[in-house]
C-alpha cells in the first residue's frame, strides 16, 4: 500500500492520492445521507496494512446501514471500487468496509463513543475531505422547530451555534 513509485507527473496518480480521492467520494456519499462526525486519518506511518481510516457516524442502526450502502454504491459508480471485505452488516452498529488501501468505519453513536477511534489515531494527520460547508439554517445545521411550542432552535444537535448566534 502506501507509497507508490509513481511521481504524480505525466498523468500518473500516486497510490496515496488515489486513496484520498476515493475517501473523498465516500465522505460525500456519507454526507449526502446525513452522516455525522466525518473524519479521515492518514495512517501510512503507523500502519503498513492501509493508508487511510475514515470514520462516519449514523444516528441509528438503520442510518448506519444506509450510510454504508451509499458509500459502497458511490465508490463503485464513481471509482469502480468494491470493498475487499465487509463486516458488521447484520448488526449495523459498526460496519467496516475494507478497500485495502483505505478502511471505512461507519458506526452508531454508542459504538463511536465507546471505541473512540479518533483518540486512537489523534496523532495521525487529518485528511481534508473537501466537504461542502453547510449553511446555518440548512438541514444539517439543525434548525428545528419545537413541535410543542413552535419555537425555532438554531443550535445544531452538536451544540454549535449558528452564524446569527455567534454575532
Amino acid at each position: 500500500m502506501g507509497k507508490s513509485n509513481a511521481s504524480g507527473k505525466g498523468g500518473y496518480v500516486s497510490a496515496v492520492q488515489d486513496s484520498i480521492d476515493c475517501v473523498r467520494v465516500a465522505a460525500r456519499a456519507a454526507d449526502a445521507v446525513k452522516a455525522e462526525h466525518l473524519v479521515a486519518f492518514d495512517v501510512t506511518e503507523p500502519l503498513a496494512i492501509t493508508d487511510i481510516f475514515m470514520i462516519a457516524v449514523g444516528n441509528n442502526d438503520r442510518q448506519v446501514l444506509a450510510i454504508a450502502e451509499e458509500i459502497e454504491k458511490q465508490l463503485h459508480v464513481q471509482r469502480q471500487r468494491q470493498a475487499r471485505s465487509r463486516e458488521g452488516l447484520q448488526e449495523a452498529q459498526w460496519i467496516l468496509l475494507d478497500y485495502g488501501d483505505f478502511v471505512i468505519h461507519v458506526m452508531n453513536p454508542e459504538a463511536h463513543e465507546y471505541y473512540d477511534l479518533e483518540r486512537l489515531w489523534r496523532d495521525c494527520p487529518l485528511i481534508d475531505l473537501q466537504l461542502p460547508e453547510h449553511e446555518a439554517g440548512a438541514d444539517q445545521a439543525g434548525d428545528e422547530t419545537d413541535d410543542e411550542t413552535g419555537d425555532e432552535s438554531s443550535t445544531a444537535d452538536s451544540g454549535v451555534p449558528s452564524a446569527a448566534e455567534r454575532n
